[in-house]
């Protein structure tokens, strides 16, 4: 049975480096108990539609996704993700390098709760990380269904 006490977050990126300090930066805070890091889109989908959904021990409280992915972009993933009753209403927070003003609003256009560039910094890098754990981990109150 799927529970919202444990929380688990979904990452979907490419950049083995970026994930590798977004998800220290997580366990080093203590924000999530499970992080499933998936590395292109295509994976995104067959992890969140098939049967590896049935690996998570809850409904993921966060969704980061990247834009540029290969296989499957980001914008098609988050296309499917708010057209699915189980994923709508989960926060997807957009965390990528693009900067484009068409990127940014087709994003929001597609249901994006958020949309964050990444700092090429390290030090500015995982404070973003810190920041956006706790306020969509530990502050933000998600809307009862």
């Amino acid at each position: 049975m799927i529970t919202q006490e444990y929380i688990e977050v979904i990452y979907i990126e490419d950049n083995m480096a970026d994930a590798e300090l977004a998800i220290d930066s997580f366990q080093e805070h203590r924000m999530a108990n499970r992080i499933h890091l998936l590395e292109d889109g295509q994976e995104a989908l067959d992890f969140l539609f098939g049967d590896r959904f049935k690996e998570l021990s809850a409904l993921p409280k966060l969704i980061l996704l990247d834009l540029k992915l290969p296989k499957v972009s980001g914008l098609e993933v988050l296309t499917e993700l708010k057209k699915s009753p189980i994923f709508r209403e989960i926060p997807v927070v957009i965390l990528t390098s693009s900067n484009e003003d068409n990127d940014i609003r087709k994003a929001y256009q597609l249901g994006a709760n958020s949309y964050i560039v990444k700092p090429v910094n390290f030090t500015k890098f995982t404070d973003t990380i810190k920041q956006l754990g706790l306020y969509w981990l530990l502050l933000n109150k998600p809307k009862k269904c």
